[in-house]
């Protein structure tokens, strides 16, 4: 009882247990995302290299993906503000992940895998809408706390990963990733009703819905010209989605060549990858619960700096590695989660507050689509990086995430004033 009670005066804790709305609803229902994608996500790329698909291809399948996102990314806030939050996350959810989710289920060619990616490539959509969902209707001072339960959630459902191992350990890894893409697809038409059932569509979606529903799609992309301005004008939002741009690069190269890397060359085995995501959920999760909160008043810029710095050194460190010494790998897998808790949740955070409101959906459409046609030549890049020299890809991460540190020098004290509400419970 005593245990309990000193649980719920956390900070973290008291502000889920006190939240309301669609915040907690999404928070709650996250699981039957996390949970699927958790399992599966070790396993990814080499669930296409065994059935053939090889480095450049691959690579390939990332530009594939990143070039669907982008058009997807364009309309994600038109769709969102026309037909609303809530309608829009449901349908993207069922089809860039529920759908998407069967066909690889089924992928065993290059064509295949090409058309899942186009499916899942509209989870753009999704995200713009998603967002807006999320943070609307609520006090900006309480943005630290959803984007920290947010990564929370998605990281408890990292200690299911080692079913997937131990299934991939007792048959073999291609039938095991099938089915579990097959549980992806049931479990988001779980999500679809939880949703759909608990969350409401909220007042800037009402009035975004009201103001469109006249204007054809053609003249809201031509709207577009007076958006774009407004973005770039503030410095804030740039350097936001120029920090944001590098470091997706970053994390879908090293989340994509990873596994391949440490399995082929650094002698891992592959029944680890599984454990791997358990021990980077166990220190982000230590760290948030722990150390999160007493960094509160600390300016976001600081945490962010030291995030990025722990992520350059962590991706050249890997080159480094000899073969056969998988304490190295722990290690750095150790800093990279501390990256991660430092970086994730104020990077999220300081986006939705540098963004002008009132265009939330197009500006979060817009920041998408910037971000990830700067990626998509990365993806092709990276597979010729890899099919070269599988340690050069963690090369160009390392000289990335420095670019990044760069940036975020450049911010000035004030640019982005909140005062998050973990550090006044």
């Amino acid at each position: 009882m005593k245990l309990m009670k000193f649980i719920g005066k956390h900070p973290l804790v008291h502000f889920l247990l006190t939240l309301k709305g669609n915040s907690k609803a999404l928070i709650v229902s996250e699981p039957l995302w996390g949970i699927p994608f958790q399992l599966i996500a070790p396993f990814v790329t080499l669930y296409m290299f065994r059935q053939g698909i090889d480095d450049i291809q691959i690579g390939l399948l990332l530009t594939i993906t990143m070039g669907g996102q982008v058009i997807f990314a364009i309309f994600g806030g038109i769709i969102t503000d026309k037909i609303g939050r809530l309608p829009t996350t449901l349908i993207a959810d069922m089809i860039s992940w529920g759908l998407a989710s069967f066909i690889w289920a089924i992928s065993h060619n290059f064509w295949l895998f090409a058309l899942a990616a186009l499916v899942n490539s509209s989870d753009r959509i999704a995200n713009t809408s998603f967002q807006c969902l999320l943070v609307e209707d609520y006090d900006p001072n309480d943005l630290m706390g959803i984007y920290s339960w947010l990564h929370i959630i998605g990281l408890a459902a990292v200690f299911f990963t080692p079913i997937s191992g131990l299934l991939v350990g007792s048959f073999s890894l291609v039938p095991v990733v099938r089915g579990l893409y097959v549980l992806f697809g049931v479990s988001m038409i779980i999500k679809f009703f939880i949703t759909w059932k608990f969350c409401s569509e909220t007042k800037q979606g009402l009035i975004r819905k009201e103001e469109t529903k006249s204007l054809s799609v053609g003249i809201m992309l031509k709207e577009f010209g007076s958006v774009i301005p407004k973005m770039f004008r503030s410095s804030a939002t740039v350097k936001m989605v120029v920090i944001g741009s590098l470091l997706h690069v970053a994390m879908m190269v090293n989340g994509s060549f990873f596994s391949l890397y440490i399995t082929t060359m650094l002698g891992v085995e592959e029944r680890f990858l599984s454990i791997f995501p358990l021990l980077n959920a166990v220190v982000m999760l230590s760290f948030l619960f722990v150390v999160q909160h007493r960094i509160a008043y600390i300016k976001d810029k600081i945490p962010l700096w030291i995030g990025l710095m722990v992520f350059a050194i962590c991706h050249a460190s890997l080159i480094l590695f000899p073969a056969n010494w998988i304490f190295l790998i722990i290690i750095y897998l150790f800093f990279m989660a501390v990256a991660n808790a430092l970086v994730g949740p104020r990077l999220g955070a300081m986006l939705q507050l540098a963004i002008d409101a009132q265009e939330r959906a197009r500006i979060l459409g817009l920041v998408q689509c910037f971000t990830i046609a700067f990626a998509v030549p990365f993806g092709f890049f990276a597979g010729f990086l890899s099919g070269i020299d599988r340690r050069l890809p963690f090369v160009l991460t390392s000289s990335l995430c420095v670019i990044a540190l760069l940036v975020v020098s450049r911010i000035k004290d004030g640019e982005f004033s909140h005062q998050s509400s973990l550090g006044d419970i």
